[in-house]
């Protein structure tokens, strides 16, 4: 027995012997594919570097470097004069993905799709793809450094004109090739733990992929997602609805009845989507002027929401109105109103409408960017009053000013008024979007610092600054809105709901100087200091909170209604919730109606994290921060986590498989 184990180590350890051997040989022989795998490597390390931080992690590495070389091999294929041609190919292609990757990350914190591209090839007009070309840093750009390098390369090998002897047939250079590759994908495999094979096929965290998968199995892994919602018809539906069907059987889900049910039955809604509007500048002021005075008095009077999240994925804003309208969250791949744009729906607006009322959307953009011309129909919309419905007649930044949009809008929302007994409507602004260096249409507002009199320029040409100007105009628009439809007597019988769409997606650094600035020295305190406050990953999730307020002008709603609500809310609970309060219950919602949940609610990420009043969990580092003084039970994470991966799935069944399609279907059959 010790003899044969002997024997086969002996043996193996020749096979090792001999790739290495023939491995140098051929890399004598023609190197240049060897430099390609490289130069890959590192170009995909610098993607992580610059994103995710994870340095030198095992894992990513191996990954890529198998992928890689998968793909060198087929140079051995080619005929040898078309060679260096198609090294040149997946050199652009590297370059390409790593770019993207990095550019996309510094704004969404997550990594580009191949729905993303195909979204941006098709929608030049303003939007959130406009973002990536005002993005662009020179350090990004080192990634050029790949293509360079294969340059002098390429001019080092032809000095040397080292005539190729392919001294291996086709056959034995490709089993080389494949052999390392089985090598480096065997140590990638165990690196891996259970969970990651989950994750990688629900891809509902990006950065928690790249940081273990390595960014080139990530992106092949998301072309072959991107393909589910043409497959999705054919493989799995019926599991899908018996899963959903279990679901909210399980739940046993019953209509609200509480203090809040019913009270502004047969009101009209405005819902003002508030462009990148985040809950930090409620709670700010410089040199004793607020930064959102209009806001600040609307949530002393009204329900004022101040642990609110959007729940947003790749399609940001239009995530936001798919969560507010359907009560369901993103899908795991693409994005719902251009991947699943031809699915049915169940939303709080085709309930309203049950009941009477004419719903309509305005947003001075162009109709048919996130696909809204398409979707809007989908989601119980009568009509989409888009750019082509209003006179441009003064811009900021991409589009309408929302001065000159809110004045048009009331003059339409007053038509409306006389043609309709009942109407929910949303006014979507533009005008604070990033990059917020429209300073000069802000109007004047200060965000220096004076101490003792002396002025220091603290945000001044900054980009947190810029931010702050900009809310603190569009909160004035906002105080507009209020003030002409008081003025046209529509807010007797309307109340105003406005909400944050997602963060500003300001980089840590710009609020660790402003939270850290030192006016003494003019510099940014270091984490010696005893008053340096620690802006670390927990800090900045919890900070991209947005507000949601619901207003009304009536006394008696100020008086016995109005207050600051702290529980965790999501997105998906706005319709549950306000739905209530008008009278309409959606029973397919995913979100619940926050004043029969509490404490209890989990507000769902699409990355896979969740919040509740105690905890906020990081699935991409499965650890948590405590929230709370008190003790956790110990299954409280487990079970919060199982409770936001069920509706992650049971959202994500219900949009892919067309779930509500699919139920008329059978119930149908079954009368038939």
């Amino acid at each position: 027995m010790k003899k044969r184990l002997l024997s086969k180590f002996h043996n193996l350890k020749e096979r090792v012997k001999k790739l290495w051997t023939d491995t140098k040989i051929l890399f004598n022989d023609d190197p240049y594919p060897f430099y390609y795998v490289l130069g890959s490597l590192v170009c995909s390390i610098i993607v992580r570097i610059l994103t995710v931080k994870n340095y030198f992690g095992m894992s990513p590495i191996l990954a890529d470097l198998a992928i890689s070389i998968v793909f060198a091999s087929f140079y051995y294929l080619i005929k040898q004069k078309y060679r260096r041609l198609y090294i040149w190919f997946l050199i652009v292609i590297s370059v390409i993905v790593c770019l993207a990757n990095i550019v996309y990350y510094s704004y969404y914190d997550s990594f580009i799709s191949i729905t993303f591209i195909s979204f941006a090839l098709t929608n030049s007009e303003t939007g959130d793809s406009d973002v990536v070309g005002n993005l662009l840093q020179v350090k990004y750009f080192i990634v050029l450094l790949f293509p360079i390098y294969m340059i002098i390369v390429s001019i080092i090998l032809n000095k040397k004109k080292k005539e190729k002897n392919d001294v291996f047939k086709r056959k034995k250079k490709m089993k080389l090739v494949y052999a390392w590759t089985l090598i480096f994908t065997t140590l990638f495999i165990f690196t891996l733990k259970p969970v990651d094979y989950s994750r990688f096929y629900k891809q509902w965290n990006r950065e928690y992929l790249v940081s273990r998968f390595g960014v080139y199995l990530y992106q092949m892994n998301d072309i072959v997602k991107s393909i589910e919602p043409k497959m999705a018809s054919l493989f799995g539906a019926d599991k899908a609805v018996k899963d959903v069907n279990e679901y909210f059987d399980t739940l046993d889900r019953k209509e609200p009845n509480n203090k809040y049910t019913n009270i502004f039955k047969g009101k009209n809604v405005i819902a003002v989507h508030a462009e990148s509007m985040q809950n930090a500048p409620l709670n700010l002021s410089f040199n004793g002027q607020e930064v959102t005075p209009s806001l600040n008095k609307l949530k002393k009077e009204g329900l004022y929401f101040s642990n609110f999240y959007s729940e947003v994925s790749f399609g940001t804003s239009s995530d936001t109105e798919f969560a507010v309208a359907t009560s369901l969250l993103p899908v795991d791949t693409g994005t719902v109103f251009i991947n699943y744009a031809d699915r049915e729906y169940e939303s709080f607006y085709k309930l309203l409408k049950d009941q009477g009322y004419y719903t309509f959307s305005m947003h001075a953009n162009t109709g048919d960017f996130w696909n809204r011309n398409m979707m809007y129909k989908a989601i119980g919309y009568d009509h989409f009053y888009e750019k082509s419905s209003y006179e441009i007649d003064e811009t900021i930044g991409f589009g309408l000013s929302d001065e000159s949009f809110i004045r048009q809008s009331v003059a339409k929302i007053k038509e409306i008024n006389n043609e309709h007994k009942n109407f929910y409507g949303t006014l979507i602004t533009l005008s604070n979007h990033t990059p917020f260096d429209e300073i000069d249409s802000y109007g004047e507002f200060d965000v220096s610092m004076t101490v003792d009199g002396t002025r220091y320029d603290y945000l001044e040409d900054t980009k947190l600054g810029n931010y702050f100007k900009s809310v603190h105009y569009a909160d004035k628009q906002l105080g507009l809105l209020v003030e002409l439809l008081d003025q046209e007597g529509l807010l007797d019988n309307t109340i105003i709901m406005i909400y944050g769409d997602h963060d500003a997606r300001i980089a840590k650094s710009e609020w660790n100087y402003m939270y850290n600035y030192d006016y003494k020295t003019d510099e940014v305190r270091t984490e010696e200091d005893p008053d340096y406050i620690d802006i670390d990953y927990y800090w900045y999730e919890l900070n991209r909170n947005v507000p949601l307020i619901i207003w009304s002008k009536d006394k008696e709603f100020q008086n016995n209604y109005a207050k600051e609500v702290k529980d965790a809310m999501g997105m998906i609970d706005v319709g549950p919730t306000l739905g209530n309060m008008l009278g309409v219950y959606n029973k397919y919602a995913i979100g619940d109606d926050i004043f029969t949940v509490g404490e209890d609610n989990v507000v769902v990420f699409p990355n896979g994290n969740y919040l509740t009043n105690k905890v906020y969990y990081s699935d991409s580092k499965s650890e948590y921060k405590l929230l709370v003084d008190t003790p956790l039970d110990e299954t409280y994470i487990e079970t919060k986590k199982a409770e936001a991966d069920k509706k992650l799935k049971i959202s994500n069944d219900i949009v892919v498989y067309n779930y509500f399609k699919r139920i008329k279907s059978l119930e149908y059959e079954r009368e038939n």
